[in-house]
């Protein structure tokens, strides 16, 4: 009977906690897509915008970050990379064309099939934010001047 009881209390438990990490008012059909996405996803932690609901969770040891429409379509899934992460045509691309920087951020995002890579460069004078044309070489996405003072 103790067994019985205790196993009863440990399943409410695990039920109300993956209840209470969703936030308020968190698209459902999002939700219900994300756990058959991503069955195996822990920290999860929700966000929700006007036209997309983000999941941010740890997947394999790594933080990462699912967007969904809010009827439950999944967009795309990005995560933080290092350099060394990079297909070797994008980084060397990188080191031979913006020696002069460093990179501040790099991500991968998966949508669609097709996976793209944003890097924000700086150095003294600017910051770029490079997206990739594929693994074959980078495109200028945004371009912005420091303010020297």
């Amino acid at each position: 009977m103790k067994k019985t009881i205790l196993s009863l209390a440990a399943v409410l438990m695990i039920g109300l906690s993956a209840f209470a990490e969703k936030g308020e008012n968190v698209n459902e059909r999002a939700v219900k897509a994300f756990t058959q996405d991503f069955a195996t996803a822990r920290n999860i932690s929700w966000e929700q915008s006007k036209g997309y609901v983000r999941a941010t969770f740890t997947l394999n040891d790594q933080v990462m970050y699912a967007y969904y429409t809010n009827s439950g379509e999944l967009q795309a899934v990005v995560r933080n990379i290092l350099s060394d992460q990079l297909p070797i045509t994008l980084l060397t691309e990188l080191k031979k064309e913006y020696n002069g920087f460093w990179i501040s951020e790099l991500f991968e995002m998966a949508s669609n099939d097709q996976t793209t890579y944003y890097v924000s460069l700086e150095n003294a004078d600017k910051t770029l934010v490079l997206k990739s044309n594929g693994t074959s070489g980078w495109s200028v996405y945004a371009k912005t001047k420091k303010d020297v003072e």
